[in-house]
């Protein structure tokens, strides 16, 4: 009988997470092991199962390949999370039967590939008796166990190719341009995008913001002849005081839907300054197209990775990033820590060193603007 593993994608989709798939089942026929995918997340492994044997030879397109040939969900009735990333326990009945479909198939290990909530059904599995093991997933960067999660590159760099764009338009039209990014409870993507695309206003979840002190900032420009400002907001950022701002009230097995803080913003600058403004809410762009190569090659060391977990029977962990080296980590040490940008770290020092707003008054030991 060929030895046989299972994999599993799970949570919003990402760049990357075919190169993972790729790399998984490359590794694993080289050590004479066959790989089935489970179609649609975790929800593949009800009854009836739905699945597919990976092939070896099929595997080479998926390198740059976007999305997930697997398809995901990150919603239904293994979603993991509901409302403010409120943690919820799956049904042990369909833990049970997750685990009795991975039974009856007479796999050897399942690879799941997701972010905290796709983890932490993991660990539900595992704790249940499935031998499992990681792949951490997310275009947030928001887990705490590993140095950066893959998708993160590829998001930040269609973040800050917008911004590019973006800032030679409003310099054209002397306008102010708003850019709301991803980052639901960590503002990794806006930080990093804004650094490397030159925004004059950074707005994040971590740092509830002034718009006065926004609006300061676009009057200020505006004195020094720069008749165009560039914000980047992440979807979480919150006026001090205030709550996130939502589409609507989300689905009952999901996470609120967050967004509409950008046009909110836009907005509110219009009408305090006068000044013409436009918003682009970048969306589901960030989850979509070629992975990068920073994040290729990441995902291609995330799967090997996996794999050696598997023959080692490192079970119940995941792998993580520590650099230069992959690295195992438990699943339970990883899940439910969300990683912050902290709001006094070097790369919000950096941020305003160069001139940048995050809509707050500087800390006491900050002198700089």
């Amino acid at each position: 009988m060929t030895d046989r593993i299972g994999i599993v994608t799970g949570g919003g989709d990402s760049p990357g997470l075919n190169t993972v798939i790729r790399s998984v089942v490359k590794a694993a026929a080289l050590r004479g092991w066959e790989t089935i995918g489970f179609e649609f997340s975790f929800e593949g492994m009800l009854e009836p199962p739905s699945y597919r044997l990976l092939e070896y030879q099929m595997m080479d397109s998926l390198l740059f390949r976007g999305g997930t040939v697997l398809g995901t969900r990150n919603s239904g009735v293994f979603s993991a999370k509901r409302g403010h990333g409120d943690v919820r326990i799956v049904p042990p009945e369909l833990i049970a039967e997750a685990k009795s479909t991975f039974d009856e198939m007479g796999l050897m290990a399942l690879v799941c590939v997701g972010g905290d909530g796709s983890l932490t059904i993991a660990q539900q599995l595992f704790e249940a008796g499935v031998p499992l093991v990681g792949v951490p997933k997310t275009i947030d960067n928001d887990l705490d166990a590993t140095a950066v999660t893959f998708g993160f590159d590829s998001a930040v760099s269609c973040a800050v190719d917008a911004l590019d764009r973006l800032s030679t338009t409003g310099e054209s039209h002397r306008r102010v341009m708003v850019l709301e990014v991803m980052g639901r409870y960590s503002g990794w993507i806006a930080t990093i995008a804004g650094i490397a695309g030159g925004a004059d206003v950074i707005l994040i979840p971590e740092i509830p913001f002034d718009m006065d002190i926004v609006c300061a900032k676009v009057l200020e420009r505006e004195r020094e002849g720069k008749h165009h400002t560039l914000v980047i907001v992440a979807e979480g950022a919150r006026e001090k005081g205030g709550d996130y701002v939502t589409t609507d009230e989300g689905e009952d097995d999901a996470e609120e839907h967050l967004g509409g803080i950008g046009p909110l913003v836009t907005e509110e600058i219009h009408r305090r300054t006068g000044k013409e403004c436009r918003c682009v809410v970048l969306g589901h762009l960030q989850r979509g197209g070629s992975p990068t190569a920073a994040d290729r090659q990441l995902c291609t060391r995330f799967g090997v990775g996996a794999v050696e977990l598997i023959a080692a029977e490192l079970f119940g962990y995941m792998v993580a990033l520590d650099p230069p080296e992959i690295v195992p980590v438990l699943i339970s040490d990883a899940i439910g820590r969300t990683r912050t940008v902290p709001p006094d770290g070097e790369l919000v020092r950096t941020a305003r060193a160069v001139g940048s707003s995050f809509g707050a008054q500087l800390p006491r030991s900050q002198p700089t603007s």
